[in-house]
């Protein structure tokens, strides 16, 4: 297990907080974190998922009241492999002043990415997988992996333009579940469609159209490997990926409604088509 190297921080100017400067910024953080090769895992139990997950941290931030519970979480680990993790520990006013929003959630920690696999090989032994398409808002891919993980979707692939799961607010909200469930980007898209009927996935677009059958009609015949392809907020699913799905599905619905918040309708299809038995 990697040993933690405590080191007191009260300058909000360290240049060994580089990591943890403006995290409120999105387009920001959007460019710098995968670039560097890391993400911000924030509170205990997002760092005790991602640890659980075997990813690495590259230094811890917290206040002084949460060195015992980190200290724990890496006395769990499996291996002493002879590391140190920095950990700097400053009190809450130096925080908020570091990270720019106040920091209550235990801990904040710059870990090193995972590097993303082959389509191929993270869909490998799959039966149902989610794909998003264009989905910018991160709650929202938070949202949506943590119904994936609940609800027994084998992998998620998210394409090119959608918004980044390890971004801090999707990784928070999906309460660590983007480490569970198996991700990786399809590129290009929606050409990567091809590569998905290559690996024997029936595609079903979640859509509005004239020629859509229902969730109900989609679960009665419910094929032996099928990708569910979610749209991005507002407009949808682009009028391509919908022409190149072998399905168009729509959610039957009441009240004079047409259409459920992304995350909402991936968790009812993800309900409806969950295996049974």
């Amino acid at each position: 297990m990697p040993r933690p190297d405590l080191q007191p921080v009260t300058d909000p100017a360290d240049e060994r907080l580089a990591d943890y400067v403006s995290l409120t910024d999105v387009a920001l953080r959007s460019r710098h974190e995968p670039a560097k090769g890391l993400y911000i895992a924030e509170s205990s139990t997002v760092l005790s998922r991602a640890l659980a997950a075997g990813h690495r941290p590259r230094s811890v931030l917290l206040a002084p009241r949460w060195v015992p519970d980190l200290e724990r979480m890496l006395a769990a680990l499996p291996s002493d492999d002879g590391s140190t993790v920095p950990v700097y520990v400053a009190e809450e006013p130096v925080l908020e002043a570091i990270t720019g929003f106040h920091v209550h959630r235990g801990a904040l920690a710059a870990m090193h990415r995972p590097p993303l696999r082959p389509v191929a090989e993270v869909l490998a032994g799959a039966r149902r997988v989610a794909v998003l398409e264009d989905v910018v808002d991160h709650t929202n891919v938070g949202a949506a992996f943590r119904s994936a993980a609940a609800l027994g979707v084998d992998a998620v692939l998210v394409t090119p333009r959608c918004a980044d799961p390890l971004y801090r607010r999707s990784v928070r909200v999906s309460m660590g579940t983007v480490f569970q469930v198996p991700w990786t980007r399809v590129d290009p898209w929606p050409g990567g469609i091809e590569e998905l009927r290559s690996l024997g996935f029936v595609t079903a677009s979640l859509a509005l159209s004239d020629d859509a059958i229902t969730l109900d009609d989609l679960v009665a015949d419910l094929p032996d490997r099928l990708a569910l392809v979610l749209g991005a907020e507002g407009h949808g699913l682009k009028a391509e990926t919908v022409a190149a799905t072998d399905l168009v599905v729509r959610i039957p619905m009441a009240g004079g409604v047409d259409s459920l918040n992304v995350a909402a309708a991936g968790a009812v299809a993800f309900w409806a088509t969950r295996p049974r038995g």
